[in-house]
């Protein structure tokens, strides 16, 4: 049986630092869903800037205190009465949320059962915290299919020609390093890209080749370095899809314009329409741009949740997807104010920080 309190690590108001709740009350458990222990929760962009308001993102906070965490795995501790495909004791991916009662950062949180898939034996709990925010925000971009969606409606891979519609196809990755940006590769991978190009440092390009990155060019060149070295390296062959991983205005920039006319554009930036909007109608609308929001129980997402979720432990098991590499920061809930300064100011590359909940002093 759960405790009826625990530890959590959250932000009292806008801009105030984080702090960690010794008494928190554990989320209520309803008849579909799972109460998940938290093992592993991991890092992302997202919770720094909600904690600082950067960019005004903080309206994303459903209440405050806001409860960071986006990511988790853990063990079963309590099944819903309705719920038949878990079981107490099972190990699940637990996505998070911008709700109190979903977040991880905190020792248990609720997940729907729809929501969760449970971990296979090759994959462990660290890994598996890396997947959720990843795989929800690069799927909503391209293969949301329900009204309200802001996909590029590409066909998913479980769907006619998900894997034969691009193939041959040049696609390239902006910021392919990040938990997001390898996702995106192999996603494409999965739909037939070829050849797949990807930005990054380079101390990354055997990683990401592993992944199913063709070339890697340097993150750190000129944009119109960049844009020639893509040229050179599709030997003039249109791009037809590019990917920005990291949702900055210059690198939506760079990802549009690498795209040729009759391609898709899509961004983590969910402004990005907002932001890009002169050139699609200097362009006549003949690229289309898609944006990300990796949360898969909105009704524009929910079947594609229910689709993706039910095939991605089979995905782990037979190695079409692999998770992020992890570095562990110690000091559970405790560590993550160091490790989000660290996202902050760009001092983490091809891993994904994950923290212990359970091991907060």
């Amino acid at each position: 049986m759960a405790p009826t309190t625990q530890k959590m690590l959250g932000v009292p108001e806008v801009g105030k630092p984080w702090k960690l709740y010794t008494e928190w009350p554990v989320p209520t458990l309803g008849p579909n869903d799972l109460l998940v222990k938290i093992v592993s929760a991991a890092l992302n962009p997202a919770d720094w800037r909600i904690q600082e308001n950067f960019m005004g993102v903080s309206i994303l906070a459903k209440k405050w205190p806001f409860i960071g965490g986006l990511d988790g795995a853990g063990i079963v501790e309590e099944v819903g009465s309705a719920v038949t495909a878990f079981a107490k004791g099972d190990k699940v991916i637990a996505p998070g949320s911008f709700e109190q009662e979903h977040a991880t950062f905190q020792e248990y949180n609720i997940v729907a059962a729809a929501d969760a898939a449970k971990i296979p034996e090759n994959i462990s709990f660290d890994q598996a915290a890396t997947l959720p925010v990843a795989v929800s925000t690069v799927a909503s971009g391209i293969w949301a299919h329900e009204q309200g969606s802001r996909s590029v409606n590409f066909p998913a891979p479980w769907e006619e020609d998900g894997s034969t519609k691009f193939a041959g196809k040049a696609a390239f990755i902006v910021g392919g390093a990040g938990s997001v940006g390898q996702i995106a590769i192999q996603f494409a991978r999965l739909g037939g890209f070829s050849p797949i190009i990807t930005t990054a440092s380079l101390h990354n390009t055997e990683y990401l080749k592993s992944l199913g990155a063709t070339y890697i060019i340097d993150r750190n060149l000129p944009d119109a370095t960049i844009l020639a070295e893509l040229q050179k390296l599709t030997e003039g062959k249109p791009i037809v899809y590019a990917f920005d991983a990291i949702g900055y205005e210059a690198t939506q920039e760079l990802a549009y314009a690498a795209v040729a006319p009759g391609g898709a554009v899509v961004t983590v930036n969910p402004a990005a329409d907002v932001a890009l909007k002169e050139k699609v109608q200097r362009d006549g609308s003949a690229k289309a741009v898609g944006v990300c929001f990796g949360d898969l129980r909105i009704p524009p997402h929910r079947k594609l949740g229910d689709e993706l979720y039910g095939r991605l432990t089979e995905w782990l098991e037979k190695g079409l997807i692999v998770p992020n590499r992890v570095e562990v920061i110690p000091g559970g809930l405790l560590g993550i104010p160091e490790g989000c300064d660290r996202i902050k100011h760009n001092k983490v590359s091809g891993v994904k920080l994950v923290v212990h909940p359970q091991e907060t002093e």
